[in-house]
């Protein structure tokens, strides 16, 4: 899994980018796309599909941004566990891309039409009535598009105002570990190790920022939890408990570059997702 790729790299140098070169992926490239989400190896059971295909040169997909020629495609349950189980997986895809030089951006609120007629993806389900974007905002039958990505090369000319100021004001400003502990958590107190994985869960991209999750963290240092908090909704996005995947994929990822073992399990508390880590 870790291999020869630098995570902690990938995770600092990931950018969500809205402005692409219209080129397709260089064959070699995408193979290699392939071929990792092919082997991904996970610690836990998963109904997640990543699925890839090849998109119209315009506004149709993405609606704020013309898509480059190729994309991937998270499919999953719609329940929540399955929703953050996509943004886990989906990281992983996210960082390994960003590693062979490849811009991404998470994407939830795509044209649901759009989607299916460049990659059919519905089945049995495509004849029923579909919302206008991503799958809805409830559970549903079947395994959805839970979130897309472009997959391309940046394009440094032409980025809208709006795009620049989240770029140098909001997107890369990220709360220190000490803010995001719970019950009281002395930041001081954690071992190095911890410490270094936390950061990069901490580096995770959300929701305009919102930088929601939670750490939880044992006395012993031995069993932490992520989650955002009880009652939590963001006001725009639907789908939080996709970053919280993402966060805890960050996090399994430091653990492991620190060559730490660790058991996990994720469960649903209070309408919530809520990942375990057991070292």
């Amino acid at each position: 899994m870790i291999g020869s790729i630098d995570w902690e790299a990938a995770v600092n140098a990931r950018r969500s980018v809205r402005n692409y070169e219209m080129q397709a992926l260089e064959e070699g490239k995408l193979k290699q796309l392939q071929d990792f989400a092919e082997s991904m190896n996970v610690p836990f059971p998963h109904d997640v599909k990543i699925r890839f295909f090849k998109a119209n040169p315009d506004k149709k997909l993405f609606t704020v941004f013309a898509s480059p020629p190729d994309g991937a495609a998270f499919l999953a349950g719609t329940d929540i566990i399955s929703i953050s189980k996509a943004g886990f997986i989906g990281e992983l895809l996210i960082l390994y891309a960003t590693n062979l030089g490849i811009a991404t951006c998470w994407y939830g609120h795509y044209k649901t039409d759009e989607l299916e007629q460049i990659m059919p993806h519905l089945g049995e389900y495509a004849a029923l009535t579909q919302p206008k974007w991503g799958y809805g905002k409830n559970e549903v039958e079947g395994r959805r598009a839970i979130c897309i990505t472009p997959l391309g090369y940046w394009r440094n000319t032409g980025v809208r105002l709006i795009d620049r100021i989240q770029e140098t004001f909001i997107s890369h400003k990220r709360k220190p570990v000490s803010a995001l502990l719970e019950d009281g958590t002395d930041a001081e107190k954690l071992s190095p190790n911890l410490n270094y994985a936390l950061d990069l869960a901490r580096k995770a991209p959300s929701a305009a920022n919102s930088q929601f999750w939670r750490f939880g963290v044992s006395p012993d240092n031995q069993t932490i939890t992520i989650a955002m908090p009880v009652g939590y909704k963001h006001m725009k996005w639907e789908h939080p408990d996709v970053d919280i995947g993402i966060c805890a994929c960050h996090f399994w990822l430091g653990l492991l570059l620190k060559n730490i073992m660790c058991r996990v399990s994720i469960s649903q508390d209070k309408g919530r997702v809520v990942w375990r880590f057991e070292i």
